[in-house]
């Protein structure tokens, strides 16, 4: 069992670094910056590529100066701790691509897609990329690690259900049926991404306000539920729905943003009504959970949804690369 390990949660668009205490899964010190690897790719495009840098050395230099800015806080010596990193690093735009998991997939991690990569004299880290999981039609990179983390901590709590559905809100929804330890398929949903391209760059966007979104009062809450009850398979003609609301003065601006957020949420989450047989586990970390717990209660779905609090979601993600890294360790 090692005592510490740097753990990387680099997506597209986001970075962040934790040194953790791999036995307590204690947080002591992180860095987040909006240095996704989408941003470093670009940058080694432009000035490494064309300077005979390799990209995989590219990125570790990136990462090692971000571990480097993490030792200025902690008296923890981190020169040869080891690194976990999880998200689009492994992506065709990461350090290294790594070949996907595919289905099913276990959820102590034991068929996890790993590269281990040995400790240099420029990068002194062991380091793992951890790759994601693959379906017949879908794909993610990030969400497998959490997963795993998620199952070991309800474990522990002895609370793991063992047919689930395990929905994590945000930008590109996903939708992970779990039965009997295993992940057997996941769902990617645009909910989010959908709902900022119909706010900022469609003929919506002078319908809605979403500049108080966390404005669940009343009337607010009443148009998102009335959102998602009108949701239905005609998705394209109830986005219209938006625009008339504003015209005849159904909605004010606030309440029709609150009311296009509901029916994109409706109509994520309205096939569910008919997977009676599956529990639904709503993960909240993330600021979308309060739009998925009230369009779950409008949709009677509240009673067989059980809610993950937000901190046990945040420590997931350590919890899962810390197991990722042991078995890795432990197979090598």
């Amino acid at each position: 069992m090692i005592q510490y390990l740097l753990c990387c949660d680099w997506g597209t668009s986001s970075f962040r670094l934790r040194l953790v205490n791999a036995v307590h899964y204690e947080i002591l010190e992180e860095r987040i910056s909006q240095e996704g690897i989408a941003s470093v790719f670009n940058a080694w495009k432009k000035t490494g590529e064309s300077n005979g840098i390799a990209r995989a050395d590219f990125f570790r230099e990136h990462l090692k100066k971000q571990i480097e800015l993490i030792g200025r806080n902690v008296s923890v010596p981190l020169e040869t701790i080891p690194v976990a990193v999880s998200g689009m690093a492994s992506s065709s735009i990461g350090m290294e691509e790594v070949p996907y998991a595919v289905l099913p997939f276990s959820m102590d991690g034991s068929q996890a897609s790993i590269r281990h990569i040995e400790a240099t004299e420029p990068f002194p880290h062991e380091l793992i990329l951890i790759a994601g999981v693959k379906s017949a039609e879908d794909v993610m990179r990030g969400e497998e690690t959490q997963l795993i983390g998620l199952a070991a901590l309800l474990d522990q709590e002895e609370n793991r259900p063992d047919d689930a559905i395990f929905i994590f809100p945000g930008t590109h929804s996903k939708h992970m049926y779990v039965h009997s330890g295993q992940l057997l398929n996941f769902e990617t949903y645009m909910t989010g991404e959908v709902f900022n391209l119909m706010a900022s760059h469609s003929i919506l966007k002078d319908s809605i306000d979403p500049g108080h979104f966390s404005d669940f009062s009343g009337s607010n809450l009443d148009a998102f539920q009335a959102g998602v009850m009108a949701s239905n398979s005609s998705l394209l003609n109830r986005l219209f729905t938006v625009r008339t609301n504003q015209l005849f003065d159904k909605f004010s601006k606030t309440e029709n943003a609150f009311y296009l957020s509901g029916l994109l949420i409706g109509a994520e989450l309205k096939p569910l009504l008919k997977k009676e047989n599956w529990q639904l586990v709503l993960c909240s970390g993330s600021n979308l959970f309060p739009f998925y717990q009230q369009a779950l209660e409008a949709l009677n779905l509240a009673g067989r949804t059980t809610t993950i609090p937000a901190e046990l979601i945040d420590k997931a993600t350590i919890v899962g690369q810390v197991i990722l890294f042991q078995n890795q360790n432990l197979n090598v």
